[in-house]
């Protein structure tokens, strides 16, 4: 009996008309074309394609660049409406807008010029000497930013959050005055002992906030701020004391280290550059080789990112909470024994150590807690510090804004959803910045 309601494909179903059969017959041979003809190879990407498309991502490169141009872009705005002349030349604008567009740009331009000029080199500089000053000074500035910076960045990676180096750089100026005019030494030796002295007062300061957060779990927070001002009264108390205070004053300002016990400079008695840059660059190298290559390194890192499975590992944790503030304060100490074994002052006064352990803080944080990353935010701190002073001098900046300056980079370098949100960079790369501070960022 024949199905009445064939199915298609069914061997009952009525033959396929002629237009359907050409159809099938068509796609047939479209397919077999298809198969058989080879794929023209897609075209690569050039060299230079790839750089930019990777340097215009938000990797870590590109967000503390662009950090920097922002930075310099408020900057530049804070320097016009701060400046009478240049803003009245605003009231006018629609009339004459080149008049405040020059007045602005010849503002701003000179401004950051004399930055450059103060800080790197003097293309109208006399001579050898004159040529040298900007490089040297920024390297004065930057040796103990080096170490404070890297006493921070060192406590950070530990999952510790270091707020004392400004106590513990202040010790360490205390300890190595101390030695450079009380002992009786030769030269060589004199600066070894003054230059030890000073890490040993910064690692004693640092000890005390370490086993405190290992034994009873204080936070070192608290326990080092209250530090840092038990710190600097102890300095301030120290310098008016028989022995201490120098005998032919009577304002606060101990004797003069001997030059026995003084750093030498780099490149003559004319320019401030001492032999403490190389210590900071030996410190920096020290530091990451302890940090990448070395056991006690990877325990720290690991307590770092996480206590509790450090502590299921079998690494003890109090132990290296310990070492990490020693450690940490052993570089604050040194940091702050280069403020006066070096060329920066002579003698303790209340306010020898400066900020260098807060800016610190600032500095670390713009390496990224990585060791070279933090001597080369140093240096960049140090050449703003140095070039700030000519900005002032030369173009009547405000030095304060130097330090706005500073404030507005870390605050770009911290929000870098900031910045990859003004720049439209490529969110594919975002994900790799990494927010943990106990991780490096």
């Amino acid at each position: 009996m024949t199905n009445p309601n064939p199915q298609p494909g069914s061997p009952d179903k009525e033959p396929a008309s002629e237009e359907q059969a050409a159809q099938n017959a068509l796609g047939n041979t479209e397919r077999a074309e298809a198969a058989t003809t080879p794929t023209a190879p897609q075209e690569r990407p050039t060299l230079g394609r790839l750089f930019l498309e990777n340097l215009w991502a938000a990797n870590t490169f590109t967000v503390t660049l662009l950090s920097l141009v922002l930075a310099m872009v408020v900057g530049a705005i804070l320097m016009i409406i701060s400046d009478p002349d240049v803003l009245a030349t605003y009231a006018y604008f629609t009339a004459r807008p080149a008049d405040a567009i020059n007045a602005s740009w010849t503002l701003v331009s000179e401004a950051y010029a004399n930055l450059f000029k103060g800080a790197v080199f003097d293309p109208a500089a006399a001579n050898f000497n004159t040529a040298l000053s900007p490089i040297s000074e920024t390297l004065t500035y930057t040796a103990p930013l080096v170490f404070t910076g890297l006493s921070v960045a060192l406590a950070f990676r530990g999952g510790l959050f270091n707020i004392g180096a400004q106590g513990q750089a202040t010790m360490g100026v205390v300890l190595a005055a101390l030695a450079g005019f009380l002992l009786p030494l030769p030269p060589g030796l004199h600066l070894l002992v003054a230059v030890l002295a000073g890490a040993v007062g910064g690692a004693i300061w640092g000890f005390i906030p370490g086993v405190l957060k290992a034994r009873t779990g204080a936070h070192e927070v608290i326990n080092t701020i209250m530090l840092n001002y038990i710190a600097v009264y102890f300095l301030t108390w120290l310098i008016v004391q028989n022995g201490v205070q120098d005998p032919n004053r009577t304002d606060a300002i101990s004797r003069p280290v001997d030059a026995s016990a003084q750093l030498p400079r780099l490149f003559g008695d004319n320019l401030r550059a001492h032999g403490g840059i190389l210590l900071a660059v030996l410190a920096t190298w020290a530091v990451a080789w302890l940090l990448n290559r070395s056991t006690l390194g990877f325990e720290l890192r690991a307590v770092g990112a996480n206590p509790d499975a450090a502590r299921t590992a079998g690494i003890s944790v109090t132990r290296t909470y310990v070492l990490i503030m020693v450690f940490a304060g052993v570089l604050a100490g040194l940091g702050g024994s280069q403020m006066v074994l070096g060329t920066t002052a002579a003698a303790l006064t209340p306010l020898v150590v400066a900020q260098i352990g807060f800016d610190g803080i600032l500095v670390a944080l713009l390496g990224r807690v990585k060791p070279w990353g933090v001597a080369l935010a140093a240096l960049l701190f140090g050449a703003l510090q140095a070039g700030g002073n000519r900005m002032q001098s030369y173009s009547g900046i405000s030095l304060e804004l130097v330090t706005v300056l500073q404030a507005l980079i870390v605050i770009f370098i911290a929000a870098p959803a900031l910045v990859k949100a003004i720049f439209q960079l490529r969110a594919a790369r975002a994900a790799r910045l990494q927010t943990s501070l106990a991780k490096g960022w």
